[in-house]
């Protein structure tokens, strides 16, 4: 029997996980515009994308080069669509770790403090630009990390994400202007910790050949 590839499949938009209307420093207006306008349109462009990848497929004459520059934007529109929907899990709470978490970030930094000295000022230097920080927890080398992440096609290998920011302007122009490090303070007010603490002992029993 013959199966159609994984991409023939389409991607629906996941709903936000949060009233969005009581977030604290960004504005319902900012969040629904993201959601809609920037996920949603890597939604629609991804689904795009995978009907064409079928098609060229199918076609014996489609040259290697043409496809390729399918596969790239294919890339490209996955990376989008999955750091948009980790990004908006991980918002919605208090900006409160607790101490389990704490003690986890700090055995890795040396203490949590610097961790989030790390974080911040990854994101200020993206402040004006484009792309996302990344706290991630790398299984090859065992330890976690903050990774700097220009765009969608580029992450660390080996690396299960554990919390998002999204550093491109869209995600707080309409709020602050310029002003990136007034977005960074409402990000930080804004984390579920809990959904972080629980992506990240996933993804150590994962590597630990336990229960995903």
């Amino acid at each position: 029997m013959t199966h159609a590839p994984a991409f023939a499949s389409t991607h629906e938009m996941r709903p936000l996980p949060f009233d969005p209307s009581k977030l604290d420093g960004l504005s319902e207006k900012l969040i629904q515009s993201h959601w809609e306008n920037n996920y949603g349109g890597s939604v629609k462009a991804l689904n795009t994308i995978k009907q064409r990848l079928t098609q060229a497929l199918a076609d014996p004459d489609t040259p290697p080069f043409v496809y390729n520059d399918l596969k790239r934007e294919h890339l490209m529109r996955t990376g989008s669509v999955v750091l948009h929907e980790l990004y908006f899990e991980n918002l919605g709470g208090d900006g409160q770790p607790d101490a389990d978490v704490r003690r986890r970030i700090a055995a890795a930094f040396g203490d949590f403090a610097t961790w989030e000295v790390e974080f911040r000022r990854m994101g200020a230097g993206l402040g004006g630009d484009s792309g996302w920080v990344v706290l991630g927890w790398n299984r090859h080398l065992r330890q976690l990390e903050n990774y700097w992440l220009w765009d969608h096609l580029h992450g660390p290998a080996d690396t299960a994400p554990i919390l998002v920011l999204d550093m491109y302007e869209h995600s707080y122009q309409m709020d602050y202007g310029a002003a990136a490090a007034k977005y960074l303070d409402a990000f930080f007010r804004n984390i579920r910790w809990d959904v972080a603490a629980a992506r990240l002992t996933r993804a150590v029993a994962a590597t630990d050949g336990g229960a995903s």
